[in-house]
């Protein structure tokens, strides 16, 4: 019985060996995007930038393997795709995703409550994302 329980512990144990996901220093912000509104960035912050900038906040969580490896991986990814401090300019896409129901993904929402946004913030973001992409 107790080796049953060992087992698992330890496996979790050298899983924090692993050094994979424990690096979360932010790179720079070289470009910041031209929000239309400050209400707009407000809602971008809350929702996107965890993993569409380099101002992610690390939750606590994201110092424990596993899922420091399932958070970098999101933020890593998610860079790669968008990166609005790195002066990415994928407005369009970025209002059809949140649109269409895609960003943010469902798996993000029971840990950051504030990327929950209503309809009518919602269509605040897509209206600012929008108006940057007939600007750019």
């Amino acid at each position: 019985m107790i080796a049953a329980a060992a087992f698992p512990l330890g496996a979790l144990a050298a899983a924090q060996l692993v050094p994979y996901g424990r690096d979360h220093r932010n790179p720079p912000v070289v470009a910041e995007t031209p929000w239309t509104s400050a209400e707009a960035r407000d809602l971008a912050v809350a929702a996107c930038y965890d993993c569409h900038s380099n101002e992610t906040r690390w939750p606590w969580y994201s110092n424990v393997a596993p899922m420091s490896w399932l958070v970098q991986r999101d933020v890593d990814r998610g860079r790669d795709e968008l990166n609005w401090s790195e002066g990415d300019d994928d407005f369009d896409d970025a209002a059809e995703a949140i649109a269409d129901g895609s960003m943010p993904p469902r798996q993000y929402l029971p840990n950051h409550p504030a990327a929950r946004l209503s309809d009518d913030e919602e269509a605040v973001l897509i209206a600012a994302l929008e108006a940057m992409d007939e600007r750019d």
